[in-house]
């Protein structure tokens, strides 16, 4: 799965260099028409996350995962084929969609795979991906210095090809178990032992010994079921009790991971931070060089190569994820001290400053991740991984759709703006701090429990 990663990042990291510039030279698209193209599209995407989680606990993951990929290649081939806005909304909806799903569903991938150390994996997980995406930006980078409409084509072209590959990996990689379709294979007992098991555990049967064996079983395992579910799933549970029907397990009844999910989107504003807030801050209100913007860009992405792996301690448990927190507010209102006063003082310090707000918004960002791998997991039933793990992907959705406003608005108050944000960022760390303080309880990282057959 490590190189389906990579290779899918290789694809858009030729494809995000080249895309607006594509819109722009080849397909002729105004300023306006692309904002609008990547508004709505953008848009849509919000809806994959939880499609794709949903979808996850019913079917087998690998195939779900490979269609998927496909279909982001059939996105991919047909934005060439077109120059029609209409038809280009559709497209790059799809597109959109299948992205934000590939998301969601990758992570699910390694959390049934790597089970205990899920959160060691993302973090190596996310060092391929970074580095697969500068592979690709480098090649975009180098390419287009033709800017050519031969040259756009086939960098996109490169795009669509990335994800026939990682559907072709995917193919290759072998189906996690899941816990809602897990099944232990044990040694059939023999003789009369092995028709009362089978009653007991598949049919109603009469008898007295059948039904007091299924009384015992049904309150031995409401009684676990209630020591081991989140607020949320209690109340599920509880509310479902004497219909006859088995309880529905749905993130969008678990008011606490909802507010953990709503706490998460702005959590990633980091993501706005780096990628739009400093370069246009250092441009606009500072006296450092322009030629550093590009610069605080690769000192981001070489951080996370080189510090994602070992930043993943932090989040080992859900007792660490927890106790992370703290340092985590303290960084994030470091970063935007750091942001508020590159505009004071001459060019080598803000120079300085913005260095150093680059890279405590690095390590927020490494951080976070490690923390947020674990707790949306640990927060989440065994038997509804997708599902949870869809709504909060809404998360980062959500916060590419909204981050730049919120950045952009910090930054049209100016020094105080970036003071407020980073207080604000720490005051939602305390948040989430207390949101999840019962994380460090076994029944949020319980393993997932299998049922025999026999």
């Amino acid at each position: 799965m490590l190189a389906v990663t990579f290779v899918d990042r290789v694809g858009s990291g030729l494809a995000e260099v080249t895309a607006v510039l594509y819109f722009t030279y080849v397909v002729g698209l105004g300023t306006a028409q692309i904002g609008l193209l990547l508004g709505v599209s953008g848009a849509i995407g919000i809806a994959g996350p939880p499609l794709a989680g949903l979808v996850a606990d019913r079917v087998p993951l690998r195939p779900l995962l490979v269609t998927v990929q496909a279909g982001r290649a059939v996105a991919a081939f047909a934005l060439l084929t077109t120059t029609d806005l209409r038809l280009l909304l559709v497209v790059n909806a799809v597109a959109s969609l299948g992205n934000r799903a590939s998301s969601v569903l990758t992570k699910l991938y390694a959390t049934r795979v790597a089970g205990p150390d899920r959160t060691r994996y993302q973090a190596v997980n996310r060092t391929v991906s970074n580095s697969g995406w500068a592979v690709g930006g480098l090649v975009a980078a180098a390419a287009l210095t033709a800017g050519t409409t031969t040259v756009y084509r086939c960098l996109l072209i490169g795009d669509a090809l990335s994800f026939v590959a990682a559907a072709l990996l995917t193919l290759r990689c072998t189906e996690p178990a899941s816990p809602t379709r897990a099944v232990a294979q044990g040694p059939r007992p023999a003789g009369p032992a092995a028709a009362d098991a089978t009653e007991t555990q598949g049919t109603q049967t009469q008898g007295t010994k059948t039904e007091r064996i299924k009384a015992q079983g049904t309150e031995t395992e409401g009684a676990k079921a209630q020591a081991t579910q989140p607020e949320g799933i209690k109340a599920q549970g509880t509310a479902a009790e004497g219909t006859g029907k088995p309880a529905t397990v749905t993130p969008w009844r678990d008011r606490r991971y909802l507010l953990y999910t709503a706490t998460e989107a702005a959590l990633f504003l980091d993501d706005s931070v780096l990628k739009i807030g400093l370069p246009l801050w250092l441009i606009t209100a500072t006296s450092a060089p322009h030629q550093l913007a590009p610069l605080l860009l690769v000192l981001n992405n070489a951080l996370v190569v080189l510090c994602q792996v070992p930043f993943a301690r932090f989040g080992a448990t859900p007792a660490k994820a927890r106790r992370s927190l703290l340092p985590l507010a303290a960084v994030l209102l470091g970063a935007g001290a750091a942001l508020a006063a590159s505009a004071v003082g001459a060019p080598w310090f803000a120079t300085g400053a913005l260095l150093l707000a680059a890279t405590a918004f690095t390590v927020a960002e490494m951080l976070h991740a490690a923390i947020s791998w674990e707790l949306s997991v640990a927060l989440a039933p065994p038997q509804a991984q997708g599902a949870y793990l869809g709504v909060h992907g809404l998360a980062q959705a959500v916060q590419r759709s909204t981050g730049p406003l919120a950045v952009t608005a910090a930054m049209a108050a100016g020094p105080l703006g970036w003071l407020g944000l980073g207080a604000a960022l720490a005051a939602t760390c305390c948040a989430q701090r207390h949101l999840v303080r019962d994380a460090d309880a076994p029944a949020l990282s319980v393993a997932p429990v299998t049922v025999s057959e026999h």
